[in-house]
């Protein structure tokens, strides 16, 4: 797997968050009360925020299926849920889940897919995942006033900030990808500064990135203009996988056998609170996930339950499913690891005496980073 000090840190900080997270969420709150509200949970709606945290990864493996299926790689849909599930572990555990696409890029390329091919298809992705999310928010900011209602305080100057991120961000890749000119210039422009503040020390090698970068939303913006029901098809799922997500804590509000609020309020209040903090720098929004969700949504399970009911939704939501990418990632680094030895086996086998020196390095190579686990 992906190694380095920078996946240990995440994993510490987050540790770090959560310790602070529950003793600050849990001060005053006896763990008898606390054990005696999840005894009631009904087991068939937790189950239903399960299923419905699967269908979120699923729905993400499903684009990129399409997506490759599309660029002319014959990629199975299991090998695409291994990709999804490395990218929701590695996004979980890295600030704003900035590390997530170069994983999920990282083992496409072990199953010979393109690194171009990859960093289009999360590119593609990611642009659908944010339009999805304004779409999300958007409609329950106009459309759902009651649900407005809830972000007050602390929470209205979050979800400002997190908004105007995602618009930002989505204008920005939107720049990127349709106007080139403009952008170089502005990227040009950034550098110089950049340069002569002496931030950049190797002004060459950041032009050559800038360029490269630049190339490769060129031809994203070239798939989505020859394709544009590829790209309506993955919007429509990034909907559904978000939906998915935000109904989870509507699971959990059947759980304890609530009523009086539809599904509109509880998803929407989960849709405004996930915008609020998705782009916070820190891994997996940890603190700020928890703490929104008790100030957001004490209005609909009440004083007494909504810390039992974020445990619950979390646990789903996040913690859970941490540990089942977790394993997954594993499964799918030795999996890409073996098939890459047996392929360099078989080019041994075929191979000229000319050529195979370069293919036992190749096996060695993919020897020592299949006994890398982490």
């Amino acid at each position: 797997m992906i190694q380095g000090k920078k996946n240990w840190l995440g994993l510490l900080l987050m540790a770090v968050l959560m310790g602070i997270t529950g003793s600050v969420l849990l001060k005053g709150q006896p763990l008898s009360l606390l054990a005696a509200s999840l005894k009631h949970l009904k087991p068939q709606f937790l189950l239903l925020g399960i299923m419905m945290m699967v269908g979120f990864v699923g729905c993400e493996a499903l684009c990129s299926y399409q997506i490759l299926r599309r660029l002319g790689h014959k990629v199975s849909y299991r090998h695409c849920l291994g990709y999804s599930f490395v990218g929701f572990y590695v996004s979980s555990i890295t600030p704003s889940a900035t590390g997530g696409q170069p994983a999920q890029i990282y083992y496409m390329s072990k199953d010979q897919v393109p690194a171009a091919h990859g960093a289009l298809n999360m590119m593609l992705i990611a642009s659908c995942y944010q339009v999805a999310a304004l779409l999300w928010g958007g409609s329950i900011w106009f459309f759902a006033p009651s649900v407005r209602g809830q972000m007050d305080g602390g929470l209205a100057v979050l979800l400002l900030y997190g908004g105007g991120m995602m618009v930002l961000l989505t204008v920005g890749m939107a720049m990127v990808m349709f106007l080139p000119g403009p952008t170089r210039r502005m990227g040009e422009g950034a550098l110089s500064i950049l340069t002569r503040i002496h931030l950049i020390k190797n002004p060459e090698s950041a032009r050559e990135k800038l360029e490269h970068q630049l190339s490769e939303y060129a031809r994203g913006a070239d798939c989505v203009k020859h394709n544009p029901g590829l790209v309506l098809r993955v919007l429509a799922l990034c909907l559904i996988q978000q939906g998915l997500a935000f109904s989870v804590p509507w699971a959990v509000y059947l759980a304890f056998g609530l009523e009086g609020n539809g599904w509109i309020q509880v998803a929407g209040i989960q849709a405004l609170l996930t915008l609020a903090v998705c782009n916070l720098p820190l891994p997996g929004a940890v603190g700020a996930a928890e703490g929104g969700f008790v100030s957001a949504f004490v209005a609909i399970f009440g004083e007494s339950l909504v810390t039992p009911a974020m445990l619950v939704s979390r646990g789903i939501s996040f913690y859970t499913f941490l540990l089942v990418s977790f394993v997954v990632s594993i499964v799918v680094h030795l999996r890409t690891s073996r098939e890459a030895r047996e392929r360099a086996l078989e080019e041994m086998a075929a191979a000229q005496t000319g050529t195979r020196v370069k293919a036992v390095r190749r096996y060695l190579s993919a020897r020592a980073e299949g006994e890398r686990i982490l």
